[in-house]
């Protein structure tokens, strides 16, 4: 097959490259420039996409001597990603960038170019693994990477390749030292890749600007203020600017975030647990919308937020029904749905949180572990 590398100038797309050309492909390496002013953004593990990584990039290609070009996706990146992440922030919501970097970007737009100069797919460096059309949870648990992937189409991924989601991160490190890459001991980026300070609410801040409002209690009494609902997540403890802990002495959470009042609720930990949510965008990686309710284990964040659960189809969402608790789930994040089996958990589908509710199913009230709030 004619495959198309995205190197983005680390360790794992480096290594997923050098799998694809061992296993027989003619493969082509592609940076993709996703910043209008790509200077040197990287701070340690900060950022990526910087020119510093297009050289690594460069470098690996080079060792493995394959052809390599850079791309330049900037407006693109800047319409769908980061337009879209201050416009979700704006409205309340807690978007994740990588998911939708990987859903309109790297297997959308990347690869609808790479289709169009004739080839078969694109490779990349994601933790997860592909079974016949089938997307799997990584074997390295730890950098499981299926959550930001769940939101490709059946299409999508039949145009994938994820050669290092079978193993471990160390040893992919270990066999970039023996193929003599130099990346092998870079360190992974971290946080958002488009701020490097690592400063989300400055970096919102200066793109929205001051939008005041009211930080209340569950009671609705005003216990401070804020410049915008931006600076906010729900299940958020630090950084709310309040002098101290509840009348009780117990922390304060945001439970809830209202754009359109500029209102930020904040309450107990208690308050944050939610027993259902709704979702809309539902995609589902097999092509066919199932047609029953189905058992399987959700994820609502990238890192966590797991339960046992039913989940429905509703149209063009979904529901979900959880037989457990969860905390801290927030509308614009994404509810995975995995079907855990032999061969390790399946990807059932996804969709975009946009409700929850606290209200107690009644098989649990009915065993006495829960009340209706």
């Amino acid at each position: 097959m004619r495959v198309l590398a995205a190197m983005s100038g680390g360790v794992d797309s480096a290594v997923a490259a050098a799998r694809a050309v061992d296993a027989g492909h003619e493969v082509v390496g592609v940076h993709l420039a996703l910043s209008a002013t790509p200077g040197t953004l990287r701070t340690g593990s900060r950022g990526c996409c910087s020119k510093e990584d297009a050289g690594d990039a460069r470098r690996a290609a080079d060792v493995l001597g394959i052809p390599f070009y850079v791309w330049d996706f900037a407006d693109r990146f800047k319409e769908d990603v980061i337009d879209d992440f201050v416009a979700a922030y704006a409205a309340g919501e807690t978007p994740n960038p990588c998911l939708r970097c990987n859903e309109k970007i790297k297997f959308s737009a990347l690869a609808d170019r790479a289709v169009a100069l004739g080839f078969d797919a694109v490779a990349t460096g994601h933790y997860a693994r592909l079974d016949d059309g089938v997307l799997r949870r990584a074997v390295d648990a730890d950098k499981d990477q299926s959550y930001v992937l769940a939101v490709l189409t059946a299409q999508q991924l039949s145009r994938a390749m994820f050669p290092v989601g079978d193993t471990p991160k160390p040893r992919i490190r270990e066999e970039a030292a023996e193929r003599g890459l130099a990346v092998a001991n870079k360190p992974d980026s971290h946080d958002i890749c488009f701020i490097p300070s690592g400063d989300t609410r400055a970096f919102l801040g200066a793109k929205i600007g001051i939008r005041p409002g009211a930080l209340v209690d569950g009671e609705g009494q005003v216990l401070g203020n804020h410049e915008g609902v931006h600076g906010f997540t729900i299940g958020q403890r630090k950084g709310l600017g309040l002098p101290g802990p509840a009348a009780d002495g117990k922390p304060r959470y945001v439970t809830d975030i209202d754009p359109d009042s500029g209102t930020v609720r904040v309450g107990s930990a208690e308050d944050l647990e939610v027993w259902g949510v709704r979702a809309d965008r539902a995609i589902w990686t097999s092509g066919e919308t199932p047609n029953a309710p189905m058992e399987c284990v959700v994820q609502v964040r990238a890192h966590g937020g797991l339960a046992p659960a039913v989940s429905e189809a509703v149209g063009a969402g979904l529901t979900v029904r959880l037989r457990e608790p969860l905390t801290g789930v927030a509308r614009g994040q994404a509810v995975v749905l995995y079907q855990p089996d032999a061969e390790g958990d399946k990807v059932i589908g996804s969709g975009t949180i946009n409700g929850t509710t606290s209200e107690v199913p009644e098989s649990v009230r009915g065993a006495g572990t829960g009340a209706t709030r």
